[in-house]
């Protein structure tokens, strides 16, 4: 007979593409081994090196000659092409063309998992260009896919934050990791009115308007330049309504310890590390996806509906051998303690919106034909008479 009181042997992961270790942070959480990570950004480097110091680190998937033995192969290839933020060059464009290495090396490699990580766009990008590539590659590999959109406050996170996770075996069934917990949306009600996130880079087409939450983290914005979004706290007293947080404090959105980044700071300038953060994978979602991994669930096919081929990506969705099938699966597979964003970001300590950035975005704002609330116009408004008399009294 099995001896039952062993415990499973963990999983072991090579994580391809690594930033500054999301992923791996959330399986090591789950119990899971990293014996590799990849990863070509100076910046990432150091802080893979100080908070993976036993983990080999090669620096370029290009020149990297075969996977390691691992059951777990991780990749968030860059999204630079297919992110609303960057250029959205496509799938073969020069950063997210990456991902063709990772098949390359797929070909001679035999792990148990494959687990990919990208933004929300790959799904529409072209008409879903990125995804079908993706998918029709791993089928010609022989392996059986699924993927679902999630967001990351599902882990309790005050982020809205989309991703496309793809999970893809040649021996398991991939539903078992991604479809075998569904929770549902929180209702609105459960959000606080406290404070609202928002772009302020934007204001022409879109707001990233948030309740009790910050939109995404990204590594750039509307205006290229990688930075914070802002946040309106209602009643606050003169200068501290329109306030953005603190790298510390983005850190700890995406689910990292504060000062996550810090090593960052011996090879680069500190605003890098807002890039960093923005650019990685939220770290409870990684370790839902790390628990399900080595305890896969049932999953109910209720639901599931051949999906055509040329047909638009729904939010989740499987396949092999050239069928696909829709998956009535939310956004949310589990619900964790909910952290409201003032819990979080300091308001009374972070750094008020500039006056150059508030004007510019106020003005963006009236001009556009996006719907918004009087009250934050307002706000903004008396923002920016309190920073100029700030500076005149300077």
């Amino acid at each position: 007979m099995p001896n039952l009181d062993v415990a499973p042997r963990p999983l072991t992961v090579a994580g391809l593409f690594a930033g500054i270790g999301g992923v791996e942070l959330g399986l090591q959480a789950a119990g899971m081994q990293t014996k590799l990570l990849c990863e070509w950004w100076e910046p990432a480097q150091a802080v893979l090196k100080h908070r993976f110091p036993n983990v080999a680190l090669h620096d370029d998937i290009q020149t990297l000659q075969a996977l390691p033995d691992v059951d777990v192969v991780t990749a968030g290839f860059p999204c630079t092409d297919l992110s609303q933020a960057g250029r959205t060059a496509g799938i073969h464009g020069k950063a997210s063309g990456m991902v063709k290495h990772l098949l390359e090396l797929l070909e001679d490699a035999s792990p148990r998992w494959v687990v990919i990580e990208n933004v929300r766009n790959m799904l529409a990008l072209d008409r879903g260009t990125a995804m079908e590539y993706l998918v029709s590659e791993f089928e010609r590999l022989g392996y059986t896919w699924a993927y679902r959109l999630v967001d990351s406050r599902f882990t309790g996170v005050p982020q809205r934050r989309h991703r496309v996770i793809l999970v893809a075996s040649r021996t398991e069934d991939p539903r078992s990791v991604l479809f075998a917990d569904e929770a549902q949306e929180r209702p609105e009600s459960d959000y606080r009115e406290d404070a609202f996130g928002f772009y302020w880079t934007e204001g022409n087409t879109g707001l990233g308007w948030a309740q009790d939450a910050l939109p995404t983290l990204k590594g750039g914005s509307g205006l290229g330049i990688p930075s914070s979004p802002a946040l309106w706290v209602c009643n606050a007293e003169p200068g501290r309504a329109i306030v953005t947080p603190r790298i510390e404090d983005a850190e700890e959105l995406q689910g990292f310890p504060r000062g996550w980044t810090q090593a960052a700071l011996e090879v680069a300038r500190p605003g890098v590390r807002w890039k960093l953060v923005g650019n990685a994978v939220t770290v409870g979602v990684s370790t839902w996806l790390g628990n399900r991994l080595q305890n896969p669930g049932h999953v109910d096919e209720t639901g599931q509906l051949i999906l055509p081929k040329g047909m638009k990506w729904p939010t989740a969705a499987w396949g092999n051998s050239g069928e696909r099938w829709s998956v009535p699966a939310s956004l949310w597979p589990e619900k964790h303690p909910y952290r409201n964003l003032l819990d979080v970001v300091d308001a009374s300590n972070a750094a008020p919106l500039s006056l150059r950035a508030t004007t510019g975005f106020h003005t963006r704002l009236l001009k556009s034909r996006l719907r918004y609330r009087e009250e934050f116009s307002q706000a903004l408004k008396e923002h920016s008479e309190y920073m100029a008399g700030s500076i005149s009294a300077a």
